[in-house]
């Protein structure tokens, strides 16, 4: 059995990292074998490295070896493509025409980006995992194949099934064995490593001198977050190469060729775009509503104090604190200041109260029913009540509550804290 390193030079890997060692290790175990592999990783760490590394050292290395890009292959032509046709089977269908797993017959095909594959599509694949038959688009014909299927995906396959976008019997014979490249950020040391050899290469096929990298360049490169991985990295270097005239590359020079370099933070994961705006929105569009709501409700008090006193002029007297701020919306209070509350003339206070008669038939005073309105339009109380059901019915799950809720976490985390729950 050959080496890691062996295969390394062999097939032009470069790096030490122990998650690519590991990788190579289990290609290396598993190609004598026919049992498929499913390669997973990010977009750009060079997955199609493994699928050649198995079938080069399998007993299929002198058949054909087929790799197949699912994602670049349009939905309505992707069955031909990979079972074939008969003649007249569609519209410009001329001739009979062997697919890939006809063609590939004793050797090995890769199918990239196979979570891209459509359903109709998968279901075709999982008849050819299980017993190697397949039929062509217009034939009624079962033909037999023996291929080795070597898949790759960039996406998370989990979450594929969940929104049932892939098959999750599929998914199991794709993965008989699975093996995870690391992103390139998680292989630091490589990263200047690669550069190198990249910039050499460039140097070559340009024929000019290689470029290099001073000290502190080499600092912002690997602390660099390479979210397109070991492609993005060989697009820089060449980048570099071909427009820079100085053959000593200063940190200035490549934070030019870095986007987002000044601001290189963690993405946040599971969020659709937009969201996070759309619950800001929606916190200022609530707090505008009930501050509608309570200058209803002064005005509501103010209207019924004009209605049951004839001394006008008193009552806008005791209340001139409330009328500019109802209609001149002085929001220069602090949040903990008590509301203004109507003051009443000491006389009038205790006579003829106004009824009002509910759906029951049961009487309350005017005073009453304000005080009810009062502690049922309590945006403190409510919001805390709120958060609390959420809080219990997702069992403290922070993020199940604060999608319920319509906010962001970092916003239920803080009014975890302000109400000391």
């Amino acid at each position: 059995m050959e080496t890691v390193q062996s295969i390394k030079q062999r097939f032009g890997i470069i790096g030490n990292d122990t998650g690519l060692n590991r990788a190579i290790e289990k290609a290396v175990q598993v190609a004598p074998t026919d049992i498929s592999v499913l390669v997973t990783g990010e977009s750009g760490v060079g997955k199609e490295s493994i699928p050649k590394i198995i079938h080069q050292l399998s007993h299929r290395k002198h058949g054909k070896y087929i790799a197949v890009n699912c994602g670049a292959i349009p939905e309505g032509t992707i069955d031909s493509e990979l079972f074939g046709h008969e003649k007249g089977a569609f519209t410009g269908a001329t001739q009979t025409r062997s697919g890939y797993f006809e063609v590939a017959n004793g050797g090995t095909i890769f199918l990239d980006e196979v979570g891209e594959l459509p359903l109709t599509t998968q279901v075709r694949l999982l008849r050819v995992l299980e017993n190697g038959e397949f039929i062509k688009v217009g034939s009624s014909t079962v033909l037999k194949t023996d291929v080795r299927i070597v898949a790759a995906t960039n996406v998370n396959m989990f979450e594929a099934i969940e929104k049932e976008k892939f098959r999750e019997d599929l998914y199991y014979r794709l993965s008989t064995v699975e093996i995870l490249l690391p992103s390139l950020r998680d292989r630091k040391e490589d990263i200047h490593l690669l550069f190198r050899k990249f910039a050499s290469d460039f140097a070559l096929k340009y024929k000019m001198p290689t470029i290099r990298l001073d000290d502190n360049a080499i600092d912002a490169l690997i602390k660099y977050r390479w979210s397109g991985n070991i492609r993005q990295l060989r697009n820089v270097a060449e980048q570099i190469s071909v427009l820079e005239s100085s053959r000593m590359i200063d940190v200035l020079t490549l934070k030019t060729y870095l986007p987002n370099m000044g601001t290189n933070l963690p993405a946040v994961q599971g969020k659709e775009k937009g969201q996070s705006d759309f619950s800001t929105e929606r916190e200022i569009l609530y707090k505008v509503l009930f501050d509608m709501k309570s200058d209803l409700n002064d005005l509501k008090k103010l209207t019924m104090e004009l209605m049951k006193h004839e001394n006008h002029s008193d009552v806008q007297k005791n209340n001139e604190g409330l009328i500019q701020k109802i209609y001149n919306k002085d929001n220069t209070l602090e949040p903990e200041e008590k509301p203004e509350l109507l003051s009443l003339p000491a006389k009038t206070q205790e006579e003829n109260p106004v009824e009002i008669i509910s759906d029951n038939d049961e009487k309350y005073t005017y005073t009453e029913a304000i005080e009810e309105e009062e502690e049922t339009l309590s945006l403190h109380d409510k919001e805390l009540e709120l958060i609390k059901k959420s809080l219990e019915r997702h069992q403290g799950k922070r993020k199940l509550a604060a999608d319920e809720l319509g906010i962001s976490e970092r916003t239920l985390y803080r009014k975890i804290k302000q109400y000391d729950l």
